[in-house]
């Protein structure tokens, strides 16, 4: 008698996708689970560690309080929708229709998803400014597009800006070019690109009949009197950019997993057909949270980038201090600090002395890069925590200077 029962450990190979193969799991929620398991200060997820303001839970409570629990529209609440649609009216100058032209998925990060897979064909590039957010690698493979990245430089000292190379990024635009990802702010490095630099990849974008798929979830978070600029502001570039963002960041809810795409009617249709068919919709409680949040007055937004303003001023003296060389962000509310004196072979070996011996988990800069070895000297701090938490950060990161000091 043939044995049936399946073999639970060893699946045969033949049964996975070639695609798996091609990317790792999220180092940055391997880090939040290595902080968990060695009980160190979390600077490698960005979650904020303070509560979100009490309105927008209000908002929520009074949601589900009153039976908003069933599916809401697959392409999101007409509330939402009409809010996201107000909002980037004043803020960015942009007229769009709610009705055919928004899509709420499940976090910024299924839009990003939803968005490659609604556009990609097989055969495709995409274009990514590296070091980058982990996911856009893995979502290019996912959606059958090939990703081509383009470096963004650090400055020579810590004060200045993360820059590209004009020509490097004009040969990495051909006739197989399907998109690029451009996120402004900038996650991992702060940076936030200027009018200028938009305008030259608006340029090439039209020329090469591309796409540009804008990232813009930071754009709330901004420091020493830089200004957020949506591709799709800039002449020509309506019709040929998406525009992704969330409430996880601006209102303090990473948890909540809201967030939307914005595009022309054509595209939105496509986005609209991948994301029923991924996850039907976001969570319509928060979706009507989410209405009232973007109803939050403009100073709101003022007092939120000041606070984060502080926390960074607050962290990155005591990075400093420790050892590292800290590139200061102009955006989002990450570091990128640079570990060659602490004289480890690579980011991956340091961070795991940083969160066993030290006590504060850190993301491995390699996991922002194609090639791991151009980031292995880097490491990725995040400062959206309580003052008390980076304080308690400061203290642990002290060990190193004592060691250094030996």
């Amino acid at each position: 008698m043939v044995d049936v029962t399946p073999s639970i450990s060893n699946p045969p190979k033949h049964f996975l996708s070639d695609k798996v193969s091609r990317f790792t799991e999220s180092v940055i929620r391997e880090m939040t689970r290595q902080a968990i398991m060695y009980e160190a200060v979390n600077l490698a997820q960005g979650f904020p560690d303070f509560s979100a303001p009490e309105e927008i839970k209000l908002a929520a409570r009074a949601a589900i309080d009153n039976d908003v629990n069933q599916y809401a529209i697959t392409w999101g609440a007409k509330n939402l929708r009409n809010a996201i649609a107000q909002q980037m009216g004043v803020g960015q100058g942009i007229a769009v229709d709610p009705e055919k032209e928004i899509t709420v998925c499940c976090g910024s990060t299924e839009a990003m998803i939803s968005t490659l897979l609604a556009v990609c064909n097989a055969g495709d590039e995409v274009v990514i400014f590296e070091p980058f957010y982990e996911n856009y690698g893995p979502d290019s493979v996912l959606s059958g597009a090939r990703p081509r990245f383009v470096k963004l430089r650090p400055p020579a000292d810590g004060n200045g800006e993360w820059s590209f190379d004009e020509k490097e990024l004009r040969a990495a635009f051909d006739n197989h070019t399907k998109a690029i990802i451009l996120n402004t702010p900038n996650n991992p490095t702060g940076k936030v690109f200027t009018r200028a630099e938009l305008e030259l990849i608006r340029d090439l974008c039209v020329e090469f009949d591309v796409l540009a798929i804008t990232d813009e979830i930071y754009e709330h978070i901004l420091y020493d009197g830089t200004k957020h600029i949506s591709m799709a502001s800039l002449t020509g570039m309506r019709d040929r950019t998406v525009t992704i963002n969330g409430m996880s960041k601006t209102y303090s809810v990473t948890g909540w997993r809201v967030g939307w795409a914005v595009a022309p009617e054509r595209i939105t249709n496509a986005i609209r057909k991948v994301h029923d068919f991924l996850t039907v919709g976001a969570p319509a409680p928060l979706q009507e949270a989410g209405a009232a949040a973007l109803s939050s007055p403009q100073d709101y937004y003022a007092k939120l980038a000041e606070g984060y303003r502080v926390r960074r001023n607050h962290l990155i003296p005591a990075l400093a201090s420790a050892g590292f060389k800290c590139f200061s962000p102009r955006g989002a509310y990450y570091v990128m600090a640079d570990i060659s004196a602490f004289g480890f072979p690579d980011d991956v070996s340091f961070t795991s002395f940083l969160v066993k011996a030290i006590g504060v988990a850190a993301v491995p800069g390699s996991s922002f890069y194609g090639d791991p070895r151009d980031g292995s000297q880097q490491v990725r701090f995040a400062f959206c925590k309580k003052l008390e938490t980076l304080d308690t950060a400061a203290e642990r990161l002290a060990k190193l200077r004592a060691a250094r000091m030996k």
